[in-house]
């Protein structure tokens, strides 16, 4: 029997370590001996999640033509990476990946840290906030006082309870955009709408195109649900979705589906404007290609000059063309897994036609939460606490990296919940090893693209304020010397990864 569960191709792991190399690993770095480098690299990748554990590697033969070296350097790469515990092999069954004795599984998206791991270790890898208390304990509170007669009920409501369905329509019908409670679904987080979106639309094998870079945990949502993705690049820094890349896309590779967040976007914290969303709307029609777009950072814009555009689903208000996605965890707190999509009703009936053979439905008591919250204008205040932290957050965090990393660039974005750093040509992955071993967590930018792209980026959350983000920062000052001086990228990098 094989020890391995999965493969990974010649070409395609060529083409992942090809990309770690596309910026040099900074001033004064030393430079290994081909084989060592072959070796890094294949551990960063199993280290990074962007190479699985138990993934059989190709044959020595197969991968030194494909990087075109010889298989001497491969042979001793693969030795190096045994001796190290990170590659299996038997006769007949080939070689396979593995992490050593006392190592954390590698994950593959942006996983919290538990709550005891938060006192040692500063965590930039998840963009989350805590709840904006009162308000959580007074929705949970009202939510218990209206929970009685849904409790002399089944409590299965497919579609989501009747009177939130009737409350986030009702919003977007203020908002201009008249909307019927039949064209919402309520679910179990923006994860869960895109994935029932995803089992409806984009069968195995279908092509979505996503923005490139785009929000990790999707992108990788769409490649377990079998999805051919096809990376469409944004624009540098602030300006958002080009048109003309993702009008060539739409009509040569005319994908299933089109993922796209047009409101601080993330990781990039770009904001698309309306002429771009009224372009790509009717660009999408032509090609026939029904476009997501998450709006779960839509309320999130933080400083007083930031003129919201119209969402995206006005240019399709009957939403048959745009499928818009949102959700209470970000403009309010994770822990309220509470989402929801709005969409042509006929849509919305084959969601949930479909839902009977996933997750039958969203809490009752978190729905209730989530209506008392908009019922009675605790939504809107606990939002604007939720913005003055993260501004708060964010220009802490901006003034730390340029101070600690002058040499880091990025552009500040008007909302959201993210920087997307460029690292001053330090590669992403070695910084994330390095930021381990120093007690700072971040994640790399090859995890919010396809096939490796983005090694000389990383994504920093407004999560951390004050003095910690001074600390977080004079950490990643750390990592980045050491990685400019060649640790972190050979035998001698922290082994305590957790993606």
């Amino acid at each position: 029997m094989a020890e391995w569960t999965s493969a990974v191709g010649a070409a395609q792991l060529a083409r992942q370590l090809r990309a770690q190399q596309q910026r040099p690993a900074g001033p004064g770095s030393r430079r290994p001996p081909a084989y060592r480098a072959l070796a890094d690299g294949i551990r960063l990748l199993v280290l990074e999640g962007r190479v699985a554990v138990a993934a059989r590697l190709p044959a020595e033969r197969e991968l030194a033509l494909a990087l075109a070296v010889s298989r001497t350097t491969v042979a001793a790469a693969y030795e190096a990476l045994r001796a190290e515990g990170f590659l299996e092999s038997r006769r007949g069954a080939g070689s396979w990946t593995a992490v050593p004795a006392g190592n954390p599984l590698p994950a593959r998206g942006l996983e919290p840290l538990p709550p005891e791991a938060l006192g040692s270790m500063i965590d930039l890898g998840c963009a989350s906030l805590p709840a904006p208390e009162p308000w959580l304990t007074r929705a949970v509170q009202g939510a218990l006082e209206e929970l009685p007669p849904y409790a002399h009920t089944h409590g299965d409501y497919p579609a989501g309870l009747p009177a939130l369905r009737r409350m986030i329509a009702d919003r977007y019908t203020a908002d201009g955009i008249p909307t019927m409670p039949e064209q919402i679904m309520v679910t179990t987080g923006a994860m869960g709408a895109i994935d029932a979106i995803c089992h409806l639309f984009a069968g195995r094998g279908e092509r979505i195109a996503v923005e490139s870079p785009s929000y990790a945990n999707i992108l990788q949502l769409m490649r377990e649900a079998g999805a051919r993705l096809v990376p469409v690049a944004m624009e540098e820094g602030l300006g958002g979705w080009d048109l003309n890349r993702w009008r060539q896309v739409l009509r040569d590779a005319a994908p299933r589906l089109g993922y796209v967040v047009a409101d601080f976007h993330n990781p990039t914290g770009a904001l698309a404007d309306e002429e771009r969303r009224r372009a790509l709307v009717d660009a999408a029609r032509s090609a026939g290609t029904v476009l997501v777009v998450d709006e779960t950072m839509r309320e999130l814009h933080l400083d007083e000059d930031v003129a919201m555009p119209r969402p995206v689903c006005a240019f399709d208000p009957a939403g048959s063309t745009v499928l818009t996605v949102g959700s209470a965890s970000k403009a309010f707190w994770a822990g309220m897994r509470i989402g929801w999509v709005r969409a042509a009703p006929d849509v919305i009936r084959s969601l949930v036609a479909a839902r009977a053979y996933a997750d039958m439905g969203t809490p009752v008591l978190e729905q209730l939460a989530v209506n008392w919250l908009m019922r009675t204008g605790g939504w809107q205040e606990a939002v604007r606490l939720r913005r003055e932290q993260a501004r708060e957050n964010r220009d802490a965090l901006v003034a730390a990296v340029r101070r600690e990393l002058p040499e880091w660039e990025f552009s500040v974005p008007g909302g959201g919940l993210t920087l997307w750093v460029r690292t001053g040509g330090l590669s992403g992955s070695r910084l994330a090893v390095a930021g381990e071993g120093v007690g700072v967590r971040v994640p790399s930018g090859p995890r919010f693209g396809v096939d490796g792209a983005f090694e000389g980026y990383v994504r920093l959350p407004f999560t951390v304020g004050g003095p910690v983000a001074d600390e977080a920062a004079q950490r990643l000052a750390q990592a980045a010397r050491l990685v400019g001086a060649g640790a972190g990228a050979g035998a001698e990098a922290p082994r305590t990864f957790v993606a």
